[in-house]
């Protein structure tokens, strides 16, 4: 049985979504710069992470950005294969609901059409849309609007196959190291492994939605994550860059299979404020 969803209700979520992201922490991140702050050495440090709390509190109570980046809006569907959609196409609405939230939800309108032009499309779209189809009779819909402070931070690496898991660790730690105050720090660090270039990367930035915190489900991965998060957390970037024992809050490696010439490695970092909001059709 084909279960029909209209362009306009998927629009009206999106909407919903963009600026329910950017106003409403996500309840991990909230968990994770509350830990942050119990574990922080550094009294400015402390100071940082508490305004960070009360930045959020704020934010929710008088349904304003938490950041003023309020990003570039990447789209997330999980489209259900006994979905049809109906009044549009899956691009159409996608940008609709995100022109609507944005312009309606009075945030910061940030994306130019073309790149080397720089022209405002003074509505935030193009949207950056990724779409999976799945079993079932369901839309799953994430907006995870993306601030380019943390994203002017990402590297790609591709390493030949012989790369030793030493080389690989020492990528991501020297990624964050690199970045330093620019993603605004205490960071979530998302890493993509395998497949090709553009996967790596697209894996990198799916990392970014795993629950602040948690371990990857196999073990290797999560050990490996735990191993990233402590060499991070040396560094000494700490809250904003300046200075701590709190760099990072979490690291998420996704992986997958890849070519036997070669291993990508893609880093993507997420701010304090890693946002995201998913909603169901």
């Amino acid at each position: 049985m084909v279960r029909e969803i209209s362009a306009q209700a998927l629009s009206q979520l999106v909407a919903q979504l963009c600026v329910q992201a950017n106003t409403v922490l996500p309840q991990d991140m909230r968990q994770a710069i509350c830990q942050a702050c119990q574990g922080e050495r550094s009294p400015v440090g402390q100071r940082i992470l508490h305004d960070m709390q009360d930045n959020y509190h704020i934010a929710q109570e008088e349904g304003l950005p938490i950041c003023q980046d309020t990003g570039m809006a990447v789209v997330f569907v999980d489209w259900g294969q006994d979905c049809h959609l109906t009044g549009g196409t899956l691009e159409e609405a996608v940008n609709q609901g995100v022109a609507q939230g944005y312009v309606e939800g009075h945030l910061r309108l940030s994306v130019v059409g073309d790149p080397l032009r720089r022209v405002n499309t003074n509505n935030n779209t193009p949207a950056m849309l990724h779409l999976r189809m799945v079993p079932g009779d369901q839309v799953r819909v994430t907006v995870a609007p993306k601030g380019f402070g943390s994203e002017n931070m990402t590297r790609l690496k591709m390493f030949k196959p012989s790369a030793t898991l030493q080389e690989v660790e020492d990528f991501v730690v020297e990624c964050v190291s690199m970045a330093g105050s620019n993603p605004c720090p205490p960071v979530v660090v998302g890493v993509g492994l395998g497949g090709t270039s553009e996967m790596s990367a697209l894996l990198a930035k799916r990392a970014l939605l795993r629950p602040a915190g948690a371990g990857s489900d196999d073990p290797y991965y999560r050990e490996m994550e735990g191993r990233l998060l402590e060499r991070i957390n040396r560094l000494g970037i700490g809250p904003q860059g300046l200075g701590g024992t709190v760099t990072a809050l979490s690291v998420a490696i996704l992986p997958c299979a890849t070519h036997i010439a070669g291993l990508p490695c893609c880093v993507n970092l997420g701010c304090h404020v890693t946002r995201h909001a998913e909603g169901i059709l």
